[in-house]
């Protein structure tokens, strides 16, 4: 399959605030993730994410800095320690496309 229809692919909640659109092949995983303003990270993410971001605006929080994304801009997050963040929503909703892993957690 070379065209993903995300139309077809319902929405699940996996938390509070965050529900997902997801389709997976040959060890990745493609995600349209969509945050609401109250989404609270659980604590720090160390997944990976590459991605970017189709609309509004949101706070990641590194270990040693906090960058600002918004809509245009892509996301490069190593997995791991060096890559631990937190982020923060700042508009009334964040929607992204995210490339993972398949073993890294949803």
């Amino acid at each position: 399959m070379n065209r993903i229809d995300f139309d077809t692919i319902a929405w699940s909640s996996p938390m509070p605030h965050l529900r997902d659109k997801v389709y997976e092949c040959d060890g990745r995983r493609l995600r349209l993730l969509e945050l609401a303003r109250d989404f609270v990270e659980p604590g720090w993410c160390m997944r990976g994410h590459i991605g970017y971001v189709l609309m509004g605006k949101m706070e990641i929080t590194f270990a040693d800095h906090t960058e600002t994304f918004a809509e245009g801009d892509g996301v490069f997050i190593p997995p791991g320690e060096p890559g631990k963040h937190r982020g923060k929503v700042l508009t009334d909703t964040v929607r992204l496309i995210l490339v993972e892993t398949v073993d890294a957690q949803a």
